[in-house]
């Protein structure tokens, strides 16, 4: 008892509240109908249990809920982790390689960035998934990559399950006439007759469960296979499945024997690229391939940037990655490990021949500079109440407004914008409260209508497009 109390303590019961969410509830309630269902159908008219093939289809059914709800509820609490509030490099010169977070009052690490959702600086930051309502990141990388790719395996399985059994119910109960489809539901085809018969609601329950499945496998497949990048950060980690560490020891192999499956499947998709790709923009990358490369999808963001910031410039440099290994096995043991905790302390990592330690971090600040520069200044010439789809700014606006959780921002009339990115119809960028726009020391950032403002004079003669309407996100 005394051991049970020590694990389950005040802390810990507070991450329960991320389940208060409309991602997760979404989440759970599609596995609970889609497993429920397809045992019920599996067990009740399609593949009874007192034979071989039925009890290991209902024994398989159980291992996928098992395992999908194990990595789900492990991504979500155990979190990515995040950099310690106050945090400086052990060398205090290594510091001018590195962001400073005004708001964690602490230097950006390697890797990490800040998730404007959990006002925290997170450890090797891929992005913020409002379905586990945390973020993926050094801590749940493998968690939620396999969780990526057990969600579809199960639903199709499951799916499998739903059409067998309406085939099967079905069968003898349709017949045809000449302008006529008749379903007898009184008809029933196996022998002896089920328990509870198969009847309307049982088929319009299978039916929608059928719709979840595919729908999940499409969705949950295509965040796998190809996953957009987005830029929005991760949020803090919970020790509540660290507490529970002694308990879940013995699950922990199961990360690597998961993920050896899943790097076989790697190495043979990784050498397709048009199926991995297909007719999607380049600001997609598979998940596959982030992993294979020891990368995240901020971190590919990054590595465009950069190649696109020495073509602008006609730069005689080369920027190579730090953190790939050259070997997609050592890169692929960077997230899966047999004990379920990846390594290195998330602050500092191996990097390949030819880097150092900030080569990443240096980049960034160079893209910083570079976007200061290229940024476009705008004044605003009519008010915006801050509404994500505003009706009186045209029914383009309204119907364009960017499918993102980034805040938007008021504007009034006679304020000043520092435009960085953008879409036809909404731009992106920080409100001047001051003069001091370069630095923006004192700024509100956020979307807001394009026909709000216009360029200054001094914008306008250079004729600059904001950074990011090429490659928006």
């Amino acid at each position: 008892m005394g051991t049970f109390c020590s694990v389950i303590k005040f802390e810990n019961l507070q991450e329960l509240k991320r389940l208060c969410h409309w991602g997760p509830i979404i989440a759970l309630g599609v596995i609970a109908i889609c497993s429920t269902m397809a045992m019920i159908d599996s067990v009740l008219w399609y593949w009874p249990l007192h034979t071989t093939g039925g009890s290991v289809n209902f024994i398989m059914l159980i291992n996928w809920t098992i395992m999908i709800l194990y990595n789900y509820f492990n991504a979500m609490f155990v979190g990515p982790g995040f950099v310690p509030l106050g945090w400086k490099p052990e060398n205090s010169q290594d510091s001018m390689y590195l962001q400073y977070c005004k708001v964690c009052q602490a230097y950006k690490a390697p890797r990490s960035h800040h998730c404007r959702k959990c006002n925290r600086c997170v450890m090797k930051m891929d992005h913020h998934c409002p379905w586990i309502n945390n973020c993926c990141g050094y801590q749940n990388h493998a968690s939620f990559t396999l969780f990526l790719l057990l969600a579809p395996l199960g639903c199709i399985h499951a799916a499998f399950i739903f059409i067998m059994t309406m085939y099967t119910q079905l069968y003898n109960r349709l017949s045809f006439g000449w302008n006529t489809v008749r379903i007898d539901m009184s008809a029933a085809r196996r022998d002896p007759l089920p328990l509870v018969p198969f009847g309307l609601a049982a088929f319009a329950a299978t039916l929608f469960a059928l719709g979840l499945a595919i729908g999940t496998t499409i969705a949950v497949g295509m965040l796998f296979f190809i996953q957009k990048q987005t830029l929005t950060g991760p949020a803090p980690s919970s020790e509540l499945l660290l507490c529970l560490s002694p308990l879940l020891q013995p699950l922990c192999p199961l990360h690597l024997i998961e993920g050896l499956p899943l790097f076989l499947l790697t190495l043979y998709f990784t050498k397709h690229d048009v199926l991995l790709q297909g007719p999607f923009p380049p600001g997609n990358m598979s998940k596959m391939k982030i992993v294979l490369r020891n990368k995240t999808s901020i971190e590919s963001w990054i590595e465009e940037k950069a190649k696109d910031r020495i073509q602008y410039y006609q730069l005689d440099e080369v920027f190579v990655f730090p953190y790939d290994l050259g070997s997609r096995w050592k890169n692929f043991k960077q997230v899966f490990t047999w004990s379920g905790v990846p390594e290195g302390d998330g602050l500092e990592w191996p990097i390949r021949e030819g880097c150092h330690q900030y080569t990443l971090t240096i980049e960034q600040l160079k893209q910083k500079a570079d976007k200061r520069v290229r940024s476009v200044r705008y004044k605003v010439i009519e008010d915006y109440s801050g509404a994500c789809c505003p009706l009186n700014k045209g029914i383009k606006t309204f119907f364009t407004s960017p499918c993102t959780e980034e805040p938007r921002i008021r504007l009034q009339k006679g304020e000043f914008i520092l435009a960085t990115r953008g879409l036809r119809y909404w731009l992106y960028g920080d409100k001047l409260l001051d003069d001091s726009f370069i630095e923006g020391v004192s700024r509100m950032r956020g979307w807001f209508p394009r026909n709000c403002v216009e360029k200054c004079p001094c914008d306008a003669e250079t004729n600059q497009a904001p950074e990011g309407e090429k490659k928006n996100r």
